[in-house]
């Protein structure tokens, strides 16, 4: 059922009781909680986090954690799964699921009673109620024995009539239910960030503050920065959060805001990665518009890249060096110079600006949302030297927290590494001319054995290093209908057990509506081969499969989207 009113229907339910809060390993789901957290701080609420990877996660953290607990939050979780049939709770027990995903599963929608969905109406465009459920039944019994002979098979003709026109009926409404239900969830979309919902619901309640709106404006970024939702659905979000910045962020005269308090401005943000924690040069290369645009892992796209520079005047010993360290007239002026010379080089707008935000709190520390983004997103998704998924989630929990300048700076070189790996891997696939068609979708893999296989082996890495390869692929591709097909990547995964995480993402010329169908073709696809897969991600385009059964899986998969 859709909660209307979150704060009547969801908050006052759970004051004064233990909750349970299961959350997803992204960036926005971690800006929800944390806004969440706070509120519950606020009013004295008991509640236990539990970090889930996945659906097998999410039931053994259901069981461990369920004793006692009345009320269960999911945050970017469980909205595409049959979260009754799942878990088999108790019938006390009820779940408010705060997910983006799309689409929601329809037992979740008309379950009035112990699922309650904490997300806009206005975005779900659910099937009718009779056409996915039925109440009727098939066991009609004759009525007794009657004495008139003729008179009883008369009776018994009709009620056989009327019995297999029901079984028609039924089967002709069955067959209609498979086909609205495949229409329904063919694609997989993302509707409004959970960190949003969650600050319009601290706001509502009078609790919003810098700090929780400065989590809602990354958890929005974050959608956008890894390609769920399109631009214009980004723009509308920020224009939502920009009455927020105003309001909150108004001063004069009479009330000067201290200087250690957080301040946030909207402004126009180029789109190079993390530019000011790094040097000019170096971010221009591994930016993935002005990558591609540039072909900066060619001696020809360098010299470009180079030239770009030199017609806006930038020495080239001033963009090698750190931003910080720059001569301060070049600083200030660099957004103006890229503008007034990027027609010149093929940029548009689009390519170069991005509406975003930005956090300051004293002289120094100066943060664009998009950076935030990289840095937490890095810092989930680092599992090295044996830190564990639940070690990883309270790093980047910690690394939101303003005060900890220590944590981001180990977090932004953390980020500039995955950049790097990420371009490293992309020249790769192109030079070795790894990235093939196969008639109706391009496909790649990435050798077992590489250096820097591990850092890919994550959701949100190996959707950057997708959407990159397909981005460098079209850009130097002679084939025009490159842009309308999309990609599927293979990682390695397990050297042991031999598996491999496969993405596929939708082609570049559907980013109007960032619309995946990969979730239904994989599992199609594995089921027709009985291939050994796991679809145990809450992104239904991302599995998990046995490395010895690839091919005959993409062969499999090339006749379905054929």
């Amino acid at each position: 059922m859709i909660v209307k009113d979150f704060r009547k229907e969801f908050y006052d339910v759970i004051q004064h009781q233990r909750v349970l809060i299961l959350v997803a390993f992204d960036v926005d789901a971690l800006c929800a909680c944390k806004i969440l957290q706070s509120l519950f701080q606020c009013d004295q609420i008991l509640y236990t986090i539990v970090p889930v990877a996945g659906k097998e996660e999410l039931e053994r953290a259901f069981v461990e954690n369920s004793e006692g607990t009345k009320h269960v939050v999911m945050i970017n979780c469980g909205a595409n799964l049959d979260v009754i049939e799942l878990l088999q709770p108790e019938e006390y027990i009820k779940f408010y699921i705060c997910d983006s995903h799309r689409p929601v599963d329809v037992h979740n929608v008309y379950n009035a009673v112990q699922v309650k969905l904490l997300m806009k109406s206005t975005e779900l465009s659910v099937p009718e109620y009779d056409d996915v459920f039925r109440d009727d039944d098939d066991s009609e019994n004759d009525s007794g024995n009657d004495s008139d002979t003729s008179e009883s098979t008369k009776k018994r003709k009709r009620f056989d009539d009327a019995a297999i026109e029901r079984r028609i009926e039924r089967r002709k409404w069955e067959e209609n239910r498979v086909k609205v239900l495949f229409d329904y969830m063919q694609f997989s979309t993302y509707g409004t960030s959970s960190a949003l919902l969650m600050f319009e619901l601290a706001w509502r309640m009078s609790k919003d503050s810098n700090d929780l709106l400065w989590l809602a404006i990354v958890g929005v970024t974050d959608q956008y920065v890894h390609y769920k939702t399109p631009r214009e659905k980004y723009i509308e979000d920020v224009m939502a959060l920009q009455s927020h910045v105003s309001r909150l962020n108004h001063k004069d005269n009479e009330d000067i805001i201290s200087i250690s308090c957080l301040k946030i401005q909207y402004d126009d943000e180029l789109q190079l990665s993390l530019y000011r924690h790094w040097s000019l040069f170096e971010s221009l290369c591994h930016s993935i518009n002005m990558a591609c645009k540039f072909k900066v892992w060619t001696l020809k796209g360098q010299k470009r890249l180079h030239e770009f520079l030199a017609e806006m005047g930038l020495p080239l010993t001033q963009c090698k060096q750190k931003f910080a360290s720059m001569d301060s007239s070049l600083k200030t002026n660099i957004r103006t110079m890229i503008q007034e010379n990027m027609n010149k080089y093929g940029l548009v707008d689009e390519d170069v600006i991005l509406p975003s935000f930005f956090a300051q709190y004293g002289f120094k520390n100066k943060l664009c949302a998009t950076d935030v983004t990289y840095v937490t997103a890095a810092i989930l998704e680092n599992m090295e030297k044996g830190a564990s998924a639940t070690d990883c989630f309270l790093k980047a929990s910690d690394v939101l927290s303003r005060s900890n300048t220590v944590a981001m700076e180990k977090g932004i070189e953390l980020a500039r590494r995955q950049l790097q790996a990420i371009i490293a891997q992309v020249q790769t696939f192109l030079d070795m001319h790894q990235v093939i068609s196969a008639g109706p979708f391009l496909y790649a893999f990435m050798q077992e054995g590489a250096s820097i296989v591990k850092i890919f082996a994550h959701p949100q890495c190996i959707m950057r290093l997708a959407r990159f390869t397909l981005e460098a692929h079209c850009s130097v591709s002679r084939n025009k209908k490159s842009r309308n097909l999309p990609l599927v990547l293979g990682v390695p995964l397990d050297g042991e057990q031999g598996t491999m995480l496969v993405t596929g993402i939708p082609p570049l010329s559907m980013d109007d509506e960032r619309k995946n169908f990969f979730g239904k073709a994989f599992e199609q696809a594995a089921a027709s081969t009985n291939c050994r897969t796991s679809h145990d991600f809450f992104d239904t385009y991302m599995m998990e499969m046995k490395s010895d059964d690839r091919s005959k899986f993409f062969d499999a998969l090339i006749s379905l989207l054929n």
